[in-house]
């Protein structure tokens, strides 16, 4: 067991070599901005406008439409609920390749794309029965049946009735998440700043 959280922490939170000082204030500024624009989406919630107008909505889009497409083959239900895996998996995937590459400072960052696409989906969920959303296609939820995404897989669950619920759920796990990624940046960036190259 040792042996395994000793392993885990080599990949999270490596000893570092000498640290150039620019590639350190480069590290910085993209932390301190994240953490800025961070901010704003915690202090946000589901129910308010930030998250859907947000330049990043703009940006998770295409992986949530090619979601659709690559779970195509794997029957209705994961078609549609493939929009939404495929907007969380893509930032995963980030994040596995950043560690693999042993640059767990990138990890940070796709921890935090994670966790904003979390929040990105709540207010989708939550609009599963009023269906007031405008969609791709421009039509909202409530003029075609099952065409809104979290519409159909709520009511195959059975669980439609508590899609606020689900929604601020997944909203208060994407704040959880980014303030990890802050954290684990922080470290990150401190024992970095110990380990500069002065010279």
């Amino acid at each position: 067991m040792s042996d395994v959280l000793a392993a885990i922490k080599a990949c999270l939170l490596p000893d570092e070599e000498k640290v150039h000082p620019f590639y350190f204030a480069g590290r910085a500024i993209v932390f301190l901005g994240l953490a800025v624009w961070g901010w704003r989406f915690i202090t946000n919630t589901w129910q308010s406008s930030y998250v859907m107008e947000s330049f990043m909505h703009h940006i998770n889009l295409p992986f949530h439409e090619a979601g659709h497409f690559l779970f195509r083959p794997f029957g209705r239900f994961l078609h549609v609920l493939g929009g939404s895996l495929g907007q969380l998996l893509m930032p995963l995937v980030c994040l596995g390749t950043f560690l693999y590459q042993q640059n767990p400072f990138g990890g940070t960052v796709a921890l935090w794309w994670f966790a904003q696409n979390l929040m990105d989906l709540a207010p989708y969920i939550g609009d599963a029965r009023a269906g007031e959303l405008p969609l791709l296609g421009g039509v909202t939820g409530s003029e075609v049946e099952d065409y809104h995404d979290w519409e159909y897989l709520l009511k195959q669950l059975g669980w439609l009735y508590s899609d606020h619920k689900i929604a601020a759920g997944a909203y208060m796990a994407g704040r959880w998440l980014m303030v990890l990624a802050f954290a684990w940046g922080a470290v990150l960036l401190y024992r970095q700043y110990k380990n500069l190259d002065r010279n």
